[in-house]
C-alpha cells in the first residue's frame, strides 16, 4: 500500500519566548513491512539540526530555536510504501537489548487488577497467550476519547474501563512485562478503513516471542499490523517514544507562560489513477 502522511504540530504561546529545544523522533524507518520513499521534516532549525540514534534505534533531531517567537509549527511529511508482513518486525535497526523491555515505568506500573489479567491469560503456546491478553484487556477497555489524558496510567484506564489507543498499550505493556515477556510501546500512523478508532496518529505494542521475535498487537483495533500501519518510533511507554520531547524556559520578567498545542495528522492511501496504473503494465 501506498500511504501519504502530514503531521502538522503546532505549539502557540501567550507570552513571546526567545528560545526553545527539542528532539523530534518524526523520520519513520524503512524495515520489511515499510519502504520510506521520500520524508521530509520542517522545522524552525532543522538545517543546523544534530541527528543521532537514540537509545531504541529511533532516528531523531535535536532541534533549537533561538529567536524571540510565539508560535512553533513543525511538520513531517512524505511518503511510505507498506508489505503486510502479519504483525512480525522483520529488518528493524535494534539498538537496545530486548532484556530492556522487561522494565515497567510510572505509566506501566502494574496494580493488582493488571496482575491479574496478566495471569488469566492462557494459551497453548506463548503467542497464543499474548493474543488471548490482547482480547482480554480490549474487552475490558472501551475504546472512548476524552475519557483519559496524555497522563494517565495503565492502572487507571483499566479500572475506569475506558481508554484510547494509548491506554490500550499501555495495559498490554504493563501485562505482558508482568508475564516476564519483553514489550515495547510504538507510536505511528494508520489508514483508518471499516473499524475503529479512526484515529491516524496511532499507538500500538510489540511483545518478544522467542522463536519469532518482535510481533505487533495492536489492542485497540484487535488486529496485528499490516499495511495500514507506518512505524514511527518505540520505547518504553508513549513518554519515552514521543514524536517531540522538548522544553523553553520561562521568558525573562514572566510569572508563567500558557503553552497551546494543536495537531493535525492526514494519513491516507493513495491509489494510482488509471493512467498511472496503464504505464505500470
Amino acid at each position: 500500500m501506498l500511504i501519504s502522511i502530514r503531521h502538522t504540530t503546532r505549539y502557540t504561546y501567550d507570552v513571546p519566548s526567545r528560545y526553545a529545544i527539542q528532539t523530534l523522533r518524526l523520520t519513520p524507518p524503512s524495515f520489511a513491512a515499510q519502504t520510506v520513499l521520500n520524508w521530509t521534516i520542517e522545522a524552525p532549525g532543522i538545517d543546523e539540526a544534530v541527528h543521532f540514534t537514540d537509545g531504541f534505534g529511533n532516528a531523531a533531531a535535536l532541534v533549537a530555536t533561538n529567536e524571540l517567537h510565539t508560535e512553533i509549527e513543525i511538520v513531517a511529511h512524505g511518503r511510505v510504501e507498506t508489505t503486510d508482513c502479519t504483525g512480525l518486525v522483520r529488518g528493524l535497526r535494534e539498538a537496545a537489548p530486548v532484556r530492556i523491555y522487561l522494565r515497567q515505568t510510572a505509566p506501566t506500573k502494574p496494580d493488582a487488577a493488571i496482575r491479574e489479567i496478566a495471569a488469566a491469560a492462557v494459551g497453548d503456546t506463548p503467542l497464543e497467550r499474548l493474543h488471548a491478553l490482547s482480547a482480554s484487556i480490549r474487552e475490558r477497555v472501551d475504546y472512548e476519547t476524552g475519557t483519559t489524558t496524555a497522563t494517565s496510567t495503565a492502572a487507571e484506564a483499566l479500572a475506569q474501563g475506558r481508554g484510547v489507543c494509548q491506554d490500550h498499550a499501555h495495559v498490554f505493556l504493563s501485562a505482558a512485562r508482568c508475564l516476564d515477556v519483553p514489550a515495547r510501546y510504538v507510536n505511528g500512523y494508520y489508514v483508518s478503513g471499516a473499524s475503529e478508532p479512526e484515529a491516524a496518529h496511532h499507538a500500538w505494542a510489540e511483545a518478544y516471542v522467542d522463536g519469532l521475535g518482535w510481533v505487533g498487537f495492536d489492542v485497540a483495533n484487535k488486529v496485528c499490523p499490516d499495511d495500514h500501519y507506518v512505524r514511527l518510533a518505540c520505547g518504553l511507554d508513549a513518554a519515552s517514544a514521543s514524536p517531540i520531547r522538548g522544553s523553553r524556559p520561562l521568558p525573562f520578567g514572566a510569572a508563567s507562560m500558557t503553552e497551546r498545542l494543536d495537531v493535525v495528522v492526514d494519513v491516507k492511501e493513495v491509489v494510482p489513477s488509471q493512467s498511472q496504473s496503464q504505464s505500470q503494465q
